[in-house]
């Protein structure tokens, strides 16, 4: 189901005329689409009129009309009015296409820059359903559907009128079915939305299942879980089948509905008009020609009622994608944001405490107090689960503490616009997250604007560029998504060399040897080493050589801070710390 929090932050509600106004921007297109619909709708509805004229001319005693003339001058109408519906159907479609485009755009901007909250409680493949299909559904309701709202819209009006000023009288049956169809188009879209809303929430329930199965496929496969996965998927797919068959049958009972008064209207007008014309009120050219404005008024309604239900949709879908773009907006509001930079790297943590959003009873963090001077080596250490990766997801302020402050040059992280913050801040994961484009567009994403030379310097200082060079493409090779056609020690060193092109102020490795067989661990170590040099680092480990080697070590356990201070004294306390050493010995 949708994140409640999405809802909570839709500023305004999304309705016709929201959807209506993300076109506006274009307005000059649309000023000339809606030149050549008046004027292509204003021929249309002259067609009647020339039936009534030929009828009334050939049953009358006295015929006058050159019928060739009369052909030839519908013709000419015929023509022009297909250049019309050319310009108009041209300019809609590109105008929508361009709206849509701008939106998708806005909207995956809106998810990259939301908090880390926001990703932990909000599943990747509800929001490319938002993308994708969300957006394609509005796609057609700004396209083809406006234009051609428009269209049977001003067609509809324009032979109501012509109806009203041909017969009072008969238009009174139009004049009672009216407010009967409104009102039922009314319900019918209200519940309509509602349902589009939850089919479409149903759809991004289903893709987000095929996508976590799909990404863990080597897990799926390794366990035998191909048919549970299907079975997943397949009752995803009926809960949002089963939803969209509900919105069909609002849908045929309403067109159905709609379909019957339509048509009951004209046989009442045959029935009325007869009377009238063998009465003498009217002549047969005017019969035939209202009730050819019936038809045409009726074709018009039958084809509104149809867009009715797009347009719902599209409103069901509108809510979805612009919550995430409000929420986003609302955030951008807020103000001008902080241009520190920091520098040298101190970190200070002040009596932190931290819960996670979507974990409120569960304290990570409790009362975490410690420094690391500018240059320095820190180790974290601690049972899984003991809040290592947390204060690194601090660092990086994925996250803002509940209690206390984390400072970085004495200025607290609060302090600093997040995006600068990161940017000097590097860090190397156990399972590093490679891109599926080449190894140089790879290395870049540490810094775009750096040359090939400074790439290929930093594959070499991460003790890549043997293996780089080894590939026919060289730096063009594909390393395919999440890096599968590397192994992982190659993965690793790239990511190494992303990080030394950044050439970040404060250094996070987050066990970055620990899954690597003995051969790439020591060209990992390695590199890691020149990438530590000079920078401040905190290093989650739990392997002997990369705690040794620091500068100072903390130990974590369930998320308070037990002891702290360097190897060697950590050893001599023999207490929590010594005790975690002497079982890894045991291990080995």
């Amino acid at each position: 189901m949708v994140n409640e929090e999405v809802h909570e932050g839709l500023a305004q509600p999304f309705g016709l005329r929201r959807l209506v106004s993300l076109a506006l921007p274009h307005w000059r297109s649309l000023a000339l689409a809606t030149v050549s619909l008046v004027l292509g709708s204003g021929i249309a509805l002259m067609y009647p009129q020339a039936a009534r004229i030929v009828v009334d001319d050939v049953f009358g005693e006295n015929a006058t009309l050159n019928i060739s003339t009369v052909g030839f001058a519908l013709l000419g109408l015929f023509l022009f009015q297909s250049v019309l519906v050319s310009v108009r159907y041209y300019l809609f479609t590109v105008v929508g296409d361009r709206v849509v485009a701008d939106l998708r755009q806005r909207l995956f901007r809106a998810i990259v820059e939301r908090d880390m909250g926001f990703f932990d409680a909000t599943k990747t493949g509800e929001l490319t359903s938002r993308l994708s299909s969300d957006t394609q559904i509005l796609q057609s309701a700004v396209t083809t559907n406006l234009s051609m709202a428009l269209r049977f819209g001003m067609q509809a009006a324009g032979g109501i009128i012509v109806l009203f000023v041909t017969s009072v009288k008969l238009s009174l049956v139009i004049l009672i079915l009216l407010p009967v169809i409104f009102t039922i188009a009314m319900f019918y879209g209200r519940r309509v939305r509602k349902l589009s809303r939850e089919v479409q929430e149903a759809v991004a329930d289903s893709t987000s299942l095929a996508e976590e199965a799909l990404a863990g496929i080597r897990t799926v496969r390794s366990f035998a879980r191909e048919e549970h996965e299907a079975l997943r998927y397949d009752g995803a797919i009926e809960r949002s089948f089963n939803l969209a068959k509900h919105r069909s049958v609002l849908g045929a009972f309403f067109g159905g509905g709609i379909s019957f008064l339509g048509y009951a209207a004209i046989a009442v007008i045959l029935w009325f008009g007869s009377i009238m014309v063998m009465g003498g009120e009217m002549t047969p050219g005017e019969l035939t020609a209202y009730i050819l404005y019936v038809l045409f008024v009726a074709f018009s309604v039958g084809v509104l009622s149809g867009l009715w239900t797009d347009f719902a949709k599209a409103v069901g879908s509108g809510e979805r994608v612009f919550a995430l773009i409000d929420a986003c907006e609302a955030e951008r509001a807020q103000g001008p944001r902080p241009s520190a930079i920091p520098e040298h790297g101190e970190v200070v943590f002040e009596n932190v405490s931290f819960t996670y959003p979507t974990r409120p009873n569960e304290r990570v963090l409790t009362d975490v107090s410690f420094t690391v001077r500018p240059g320095q080596r820190l180790a974290l250490v601690g049972a899984s689960g003991s809040g290592k990766s947390t204060i690194a997801n601090l660092l990086s302020r994925f996250y803002e503490p509940e209690q206390g402050t984390i400072r970085i040059d004495g200025r607290a992280t609060s302090d600093y616009d997040p995006t600068i913050l990161r940017r000097h801040v590097g860090m190397v994961a156990q399972e590093p997250i490679l891109f599926s484009g080449t190894v140089e567009e790879n290395v870049l994403y540490g810094r775009p604007e750096a040359t090939q030379l400074e790439v290929i310097e930093a594959l070499k200082a991460a003790n890549a560029w043997d293996f780089i060079q080894s590939f026919p493409e060289g730096l063009d090779t594909v390393v395919g998504e999440r890096g599968v056609r590397l192994s992982g020690g190659q993965k690793q060193r790239v990511a190494i060399a992303r990080a030394l092109l950044k050439d970040p102020v404060l250094l996070i490795l987050d066990e970055a040897t620990s899954a690597l067989d003995v051969e790439s661990e020591s060209l990992v170590q390695k590199a890691l080493e020149r990438l530590m040099e000079g920078r401040t680092t905190v290093i989650i480990a739990h392997r002997l050589s990369t705690i040794a080697n620091a500068d100072g070590v903390i130990v974590l356990e369930r998320g308070k801070l037990i002891e702290q201070g360097t190897h060697e004294q950590l050893m001599a306390r023999r207490a929590a710390y010594y005790r975690m050493v002497e079982l890894q010995m045991v291990g080995t």
